[in-house]
């Protein structure tokens, strides 16, 4: 009797979600945990009925990861980053648009023709037999027309869409995620400081948390100002994304890269191994970085520097199955140098090499026998023990 008890300690679903979005997403915490306590909600079924099961609304400045978190949340689920119901706001701009959505009434033209995108089977569609959730957003929301608005209001508040046809929509099972770049000039003024690496000082822990408690200032006052208090009030939180500093976009390079890598072996190109030297990651953090575009201008430069070159050498034959590529750079043209180091690896040596399970690099690897690694292989990977 009397023994304390842990509300802080989130169940196991919940921390696996959590330990996943941590993974494909840099620099956000606050947004993990405000998704991962409403998720937690879900699960214990605490969510309050007739509502959607969260109402988040992302601030931000442009290539933060504002839209990546919704996809990392739906691969995390259902193993699909595209499991998501996007709606573009800037679409939807004039009121006679929303018929696409909703689809039109009957006696209007092409009433037949008009198919609802926000319709009770859509929603349905990710739904797996252990997850039945929807992840539904309205991407750049402050762009909605009147019309939209109106929609947009009673879904947040009953969760429920009436469509054209008079059918309903339920939205009690969907996670209803917008963003906006609201405030997003005036938090480049304050992030500015943050970036060309060389000559920033380094900043103190009472430094970040008072930039970001800033950040997030200009973020809500923006939405308050644009929101009317009707949406504010239908909320179920407002988190506003930190810009990314140079420790932030190092991760994301890493995490970028090892995309690329699953995009080898997943593709019917010949299946190989690459990595990168610190000269190469640099050169790639200095021609990806721009306060302005955050991450999406390093994917920019990933696909520039690394993706196009590689497509080459694959149209060209220059590479082949099994081989092991060092990627390097030369120190004063700053180009990026593909060096062949192995060859003839097999798909285990790929898979570990590559840091992947087995199955999704021998999947794809030629079909070729078993033989031991050549003996170049060696001076870049070790076989683990067994």
């Amino acid at each position: 009797m009397g023994y304390r008890l842990d509300p802080g300690r989130p169940g196991r679903q919940a921390t696996a979600l959590e330990s996943s979005l941590r993974r494909l997403v840099v620099g956000q915490d606050e947004a993990v945990r405000k998704i991962v306590d409403l998720y937690q909600m879900y699960v214990t079924g605490m969510n309050c009925p007739g509502r959607p099961l969260g109402n988040i609304l992302f601030l931000g400045p442009t290539g933060s990861g504002k839209t990546r978190m919704i996809e990392a949340m739906a691969e995390s689920l259902f193993g699909n980053a595209e499991a998501v119901i996007k709606v573009n706001c800037a679409e939807f701009q004039h009121s006679h648009e929303i018929a696409k959505l909703i689809g039109a009434p009957p006696g209007y033209l092409g009433h037949r023709e008009t198919h609802p995108f926000l319709s009770q089977e859509a929603l349905n569609r990710p739904h797996t037999e252990s997850v039945k959730v929807s992840l539904v957003l309205f991407d750049e929301v402050e762009k909605a027309s009147d019309a939209l608005w109106n929609l947009l209001l009673g879904i947040l508040d009953k969760g429920i869409l009436t469509l054209g046809d008079g059918r309903q929509t339920d939205f009690s099972r969907a996670f209803i995620f917008m963003t906006s770049n609201l405030g997003a000039s005036e938090m480049e003024g304050l992030v500015r400081p943050r970036w060309g690496f060389s000559t920033t000082p380094k900043r103190t822990e009472n430094g970040s948390a008072e930039l970001t408690k800033k950040l997030s200032s200009v973020g809500v006052e923006a939405a308050r100002k644009k929101f009317t208090p009707e949406f504010i009030n239908r909320l179920d939180g407002m988190v506003v994304f930190n810009a990314l500093g140079e420790a932030e976009l190092r991760q994301v390079i890493e995490i970028e890269l090892r995309r690329v890598q699953e995009r080898i072996f997943n593709s019917k190109a010949t299946p190989f191994v690459f990595r990168l030297t610190e000269a190469a990651v640099d050169e790639l953090l200095e021609a990806g970085t721009d306060p302005r575009y955050g991450a999406r201008h390093l994917r920019r430069a990933i696909d520039r520097l690394l993706v196009q070159p590689i497509s080459n050498l694959l149209a060209s034959e220059q590479v082949h199955s099994g081989d092991f590529l060092m990627i390097d750079t030369e120190p004063e043209s700053h180009e990026m140098i593909f060096r062949r180091d192995a060859e003839a690896l097999t798909p285990l040596a790929m898979a570990r090499m590559a840091q992947m399970p087995l199955a999704a690099a021998a999947a794809k690897a030629s079909a070729r026998p078993e033989r031991p690694e050549y003996k170049t292989a060696r001076r870049f990977w070790t076989a683990p023990e067994q």
